[in-house]
């Protein structure tokens, strides 16, 4: 790939890094950070991986880099979802709640011998949705459901309160969140 910014050295290209992730609310990928940086994307890795290391919320998604802001500081309700259904609902189970305006930050399942494992999604609205079941399909991944017979947990984000609610009642009504009584 051909670079097109500067070469940045260590420290100060941390710094940019992280500038460019909290100037954007939405992912970048490693190769556009690569890009802008004039190093190679391996490099973003390391230091991905490096401003980790200290704390800073980045995670990974399927998109890109986010940088993590606290739910308090993006006025977001956050809530932890239940959810049961099988492989082929799982679209629908994404578009019900980002329709509400809702973002699935990330999947979580109980696993016998390993415990809790969580993967982070960071979808918004049907275009990530879209991108995140096509990754799936081309690398023939399995969904972390399907090693819990489809039980697994969301932790989801909103605006406010009535979105999560209206989210829920068509969730239930679907018969993919698992009632809570």
């Amino acid at each position: 790939m051909k670079k097109t910014g500067k070469k940045i050295l260590g420290e100060e290209r941390r710094e940019t890094l992280l500038s460019l992730l909290k100037e954007k609310n939405a992912p970048i990928t490693g190769s556009e950070l690569a890009e802008k940086t004039g190093v190679s994307r391996q490099v973003i890795v390391g230091d991905i991986n490096l401003l980790k290391a200290r704390n800073i919320p980045i995670i990974a998604t399927s998109q890109g880099y986010l940088y993590m802001r606290s739910p308090q500081e993006n006025h977001l309700i956050e809530k932890t979802i239940v959810c049961l259904h099988s492989r082929s609902q799982t679209e629908e189970e994404l578009n019900i709640l980002v329709d509400h305006g809702i973002t699935v930050k990330n999947v979580a399942v109980e696993h016998p011998i390993y415990g809790d494992l969580t993967a982070s999604l960071m979808v918004s609205n049907r275009k990530e949705v879209e991108h995140f079941l096509t990754k799936i399909k081309l690398t023939n991944s399995s969904l972390l459901a399907d090693l819990t017979s489809g039980i697994h947990l969301h932790t989801i984000a909103a605006p406010n309160k009535e979105a999560i609610e209206k989210a829920e009642k068509e969730l239930k009504a679907a018969g993919i969140l698992v009632d809570e009584n």
